[in-house]
């Protein structure tokens, strides 16, 4: 069925950003669908990407639009240890079979993704690590997240075998390589005995624990907590829940790839 809603702010906006804020796509993804002609408003369609609406107006995106939208899925999932969330090798059990109607938490008829739907992470949380991991098959929420210009920073809390100087915390800070490559700047402070924060605006390979591991730090714990606006929060180990409208298009509105 085609969507269809009224304007009533009180001066002219565009098209694109009212959609966004409404929560029903991205900008990237109205200026799509207008340049697919997949917009009216008061039943004429839009063509120009920076076409504004005004007060009492009806816009309308066709059936085309909302099925498209409608069939990508993101879900947040609390990941235990011990669950991979890239390709599971044999005997190994991949982060989407968690995904049953048993382990949802929170809204009331949400159901769980079909067995073969293909929805990869984004952004790998290791089989040793625990915490948030998000399961999309979501382009444009993929490109803000795991994209080359994502701006979008991540946190951890990591407990560590070592003694925990300053000097270790600095360059875990900054000055380390790895690869060859000099890593961007963290956020990292210690909050507890041995317990770390590290906020990282990168997502190279096993990156904290290699980084721990040059200044003679083992981990033993590293739990993922946040990913840019999106919290874990009280959600439980093993369960998974729908991203809504809204933390949908806060991850995008926060990453450059917007």
């Amino acid at each position: 069925m085609a969507w269809t809603r009224r304007y009533n702010g009180p001066d002219p906006q565009r098209v694109n950003k009212w959609l966004a804020q409404s929560g029903v796509c991205s900008r990237r993804e109205a200026e799509a669908l207008i340049g697919q002609g997949l917009v009216s408003i008061d039943g004429e369609t839009v063509t120009d990407a920076g076409r504004k609406i005004e007060t009492g107006q009806t816009l309308t995106l066709a059936d085309a639009a909302t099925t498209a939208l409608a069939d990508s899925i993101s879900i947040v999932l609390h990941k235990p240890v011990g669950i991979v969330s890239a390709q599971p090798e044999k005997g190994e059990i991949p982060a989407a079979r968690l995904l049953t109607a048993e382990a949802l938490w929170g809204p009331v008829g949400a159901a769980p993704p079909r067995k073969d739907e293909s929805l990869p992470a984004l952004g790998r949380l290791d089989k040793d690590s625990r915490g948030l991991l998000i399961l999309s098959n979501d382009g444009v929420l993929a490109k803000a997240l795991i994209g080359p210009d994502s701006a979008l920073d991540k946190e951890y809390r990591v407990f560590v075998i070592g003694e925990v100087t300053p000097e270790k915390v600095a360059l875990l800070r900054h000055g380390l390589e790895l690869d060859g490559r000099k890593l961007r700047p963290a956020e990292v402070d210690l909050i507890a005995d041995r317990r770390l924060r590290i906020v990282l605006r990168e997502g190279r390979n096993r990156q904290i624990r290699r980084m721990c591991e040059l200044v003679e730090l083992k981990v033993v714990d590293l739990f993922r907590v946040r990913v840019g606006p999106l919290n874990l929060g009280e959600l439980p180990e093993g369960r998974w829940r729908p991203i809504t409208p809204i933390e949908r298009e806060f991850l995008i509105g926060h990453s450059i790839a917007n």
